[in-house]
């Protein structure tokens, strides 16, 4: 994009905010609107009217004015009526990330995907830190691009989280190596079909070029690679011989070189996360980090917050909040990583995926499933003939439901496959009651 003198900011979270403070920086005129009234968006207001941006808030549409970009945030949908108004007076869109970028005086990892692209930044960040390198995670995972941008202007690397709200925008964003860890049915609700969303997920490909890495699951490659310039190199890794990066028996081998890297007895030693490893060394590889850091990181790593974390047991019962597993792939993870029967705690604002692909793990490994939120009636529905199903509600008749269900050896896991709107104002608060719930038992059912 050109270069520009005026923006119009639309929205002002976390995003909009470091947006309209790196272009203030530059000397830029900006204008931010956002419909919404709350404290926390008068408080952002105030700070950034004193550094001389225009702020409009609570009202509707685009304000009169000429603009030469509008900065959006990854919450502003595509199909909103004041987007609308944007195109139709031609004015360009960047996203937040992308202007973030295209200031950055580093190379930039860019991973997108379905799941587990939050383990996967922190844990290439870990690695970067261990080879001795000024490596921040920004995006999805991290704060957004463009406050990093403007507060480590030195960095050496920058591992940025992109989703595929922030994909529908793009325009030139390149980074360096970009990784594509895995396309699964999530945000149908939003892009439709899985076709359209894979096509989006492409485009974190679209600009790169001869000397960039594009380092894509092998379930993915063949779709993937054919909007993708022909001279930018292509890394495959998964769990077959034929990927370039192949994890098996609890290691990564690479298959040019035929060296490998141990993940036994590491968080990534299993299936799941073992892809998780495969494409964190392919992105590491890509980015000149030895395999030396890269195990000694993934030895260190602690789990996210919310992300099949271990918060305790009770009589023999342990429990797992995995709160952040907010779409059914995430949910089919969790239960094929743990070990034991589990009593699952699923459900809240759906997303219009199918729930029926569960149903074989279901019966493999739950012995009950304690269903709370919106969804609950057609998860149900769908499990019923598979698992018991209880209706309970509210998360906090589920937890109690499944303790008084549960034997010792088993797991109490909240791994809802569902948004957490419909109760709560986001996963983290979702998986704070949990973990609130668990330490109001007593050590005992007496």
């Amino acid at each position: 994009m050109q270069a520009f003198k005026s923006a119009i900011i639309l929205g002002l979270a976390a995003s909009g905010e470091a947006a309209a403070r790196l272009l203030l920086a530059e000397g830029k005129s900006v204008h931010i609107i956002d419909e919404k009234k709350t404290d926390e968006i008068f408080r952002r207001a105030e700070s950034l009217a004193k550094l001389g941006a225009v702020v409009s808030v609570g009202g509707k549409g685009l304000p009169a004015g000429k603009y030469d970009v509008c900065i959006i945030s990854p919450g502003v949908r595509s199909s909103s009526p004041v987007l609308s108004e944007v195109v139709s007076r031609g004015i360009p869109l960047l996203p937040e990330f992308e202007l973030g970028w295209s200031r950055a005086k580093c190379p930039v990892l860019a991973i997108t995907g379905s799941n587990g692209k939050s383990t996967f930044v922190k844990l290439c960040v870990e690695a970067m830190g261990q080879a001795g390198l000024n490596a921040f995670a920004a995006g999805n995972y991290g704060p957004p691009v463009s406050q990093v941008v403007l507060d480590h202007p030195a960095a050496d690397w920058l591992v940025v989280e992109v989703s595929s709200f922030q994909l529908e925008t793009v325009r030139n964003f390149r980074p360096r190596v970009g990784v594509l860890l895995n396309v699964l049915p999530n945000h149908l609700d939003r892009h439709h079909d899985l076709k359209t969303y894979a096509g989006i997920k492409a485009r974190l490909f679209a600009k790169m070029q001869n000397e960039d890495k594009a380092v894509i699951n092998e379930d993915n490659l063949a779709e993937m690679k054919v909007g993708i310039n022909a001279g930018t190199a292509l890394i495959s890794f998964g769990l077959s011989r034929h990927a370039d990066y192949c994890f098996r028996d609890s290691a990564v081998e690479a298959k040019n070189t035929g060296r490998k890297i141990n993940f036994r007895g590491t968080l990534f030693d299993n299936e799941v996360l073992g892809l998780t490893a495969a494409a964190a060394v392919a992105a590491m590889d890509a980015s000149g980090v030895p395999f030396a850091h890269l195990e000694r990181a993934a030895r260190e790593f602690q789990p996210l917050p919310h992300r099949m974390e271990e918060i305790g047991a009770r009589n023999g019962v342990r429990f797992i909040d995995d709160s952040k597993a907010t779409n059914l792939a995430s949910m089919l993870a969790a239960l094929k990583m743990v070990t034991g029967r589990v009593r699952l705690i699923a459900g809240g604002l759906p997303k219009h995926e199918s729930y029926e692909p569960a149903c074989p793990v279901l019966a493999e490994k739950v012995s009950g499933v304690y269903l709370i939120g919106q969804a609950a009636d057609e998860m149900a529905i769908v499990w019923r003939n598979v698992v018991p199903c209880h209706r309970c509600g509210t998360l906090e008749n589920a937890v109690a439901e499944a303790w008084r269900h549960a034997v010792p050896g088993e797991i109490i896991l909240l791994s809802p496959a569902c948004a957490s709107f419909d109760q709560f104002l986001s996963f983290e608060e979702r998986g704070n009651y949990f973990r609130h719930l668990f330490e109001s038992l007593g050590s005992s059912k007496s």
